[in-house]
């Protein structure tokens, strides 16, 4: 069997290609491109002269089974999208579950990652986030999305068309609140690079009177646990101590383990909290 190659190529900066990328272009059989029209100009770059066949979110259902059988017959074969990595918000993660369902080699050849680039650069908390990509198109399935990211204490990462920035940004802000921060990045690795941070009130404010340009990398700060912990009072203080105490005794604790998450929920003593249940 060949292997699929992974092939990262830069999301701006055509310096971004690593040694190892460009020898493995060289080497394979044939390129898998988002759009050859694209991959062209980067091949003709790098003196990479190697046929290409398309392979996108439109064709995926055809041509990923052509794929896999040149693939089978021993091809090397390397997938590229426009810019990054494969397999980000592209149809890249389809062509690998084909692959590993059939027992074909994969590899990745590691380099840019936009959403990474713009987490590094955005000064937030980089141990614990959550990519979310483009959300939905549908009106319905995005208020979905944000409402379930409402509570979402890591930091979030998002992309945006320019067209649709503006939207974008009073939406999250309905849902989060306009005090949350966010760092917008874009045209990342590029001569007009920019990174902005605000209050998303304060963006909002910002893109009245400038027209967004370039792909966007948007990083917005989790929820704070503080808000968190007053929300969940909210929650809590709205229970009578019976339902409380049977949550808890729901999901297979003790009535002594119960009362004490119970006391720290509501941030009471525990032995008020035991005392009410004796009485």
């Amino acid at each position: 069997m060949g292997t699929l190659y992974l092939v990262a190529t830069p999301i701006g900066n055509l310096e971004d290609m690593s040694y190892r990328a460009i020898r493995t272009l060289r080497e394979v059989d044939y390129i898998a491109a988002e759009d050859t029209r694209h991959t062209i100009k980067l091949l003709n770059h790098y003196e990479i002269h190697k046929t290409m066949t398309s392979y996108h979110e439109h064709n995926k259902q055809q041509k990923g089974p052509d794929i896999l059988k040149d693939l089978r017959e021993g091809k090397d074969i390397a997938l590229v999208t426009d810019a990054g990595t494969p397999g980000i918000s592209d149809p890249g993660e389809d062509l690998v579950i084909l692959c590993q369902e059939a027992g074909i080699p994969v590899t990745s050849i590691p380099g840019p990652v936009a959403l990474i680039n713009g987490l590094v650069l955005s000064g937030m908390d980089t141990r614990r986030f959550v990519y979310e990509g483009f959300l939905p198109v549908g009106k319905k399935e995005r208020a979905e999305r944000l409402k379930d990211l409402t509570n979402e204490s890591r930091t979030m990462i998002f992309y945006e068309a320019p067209h649709r920035l503006k939207a974008f940004l009073n939406e999250v802000t309905a849902f989060f609140g306009g005090e949350r921060e966010i760092v917008i990045t874009r045209e990342l690795t590029k001569k007009f690079e920019e990174v902005l941070k605000w209050k998303l009130i304060e963006a909002i404010d910002y893109y009245r009177s400038n027209d967004p340009r370039g792909e966007y990398v948007l990083i917005i700060a989790g929820c704070p646990k503080e808000q968190l912990k007053s929300k969940e009072n909210v929650l809590y203080e709205a229970l009578s101590l019976e339902d409380h105490l049977q949550h808890y005794l729901n999901q297979g604790m003790s009535k002594k383990e119960a009362i004490k998450a119970i006391a720290k929920d509501r941030d009471k003593p525990k032995r008020d909290i035991y005392q009410y249940f004796i009485d």
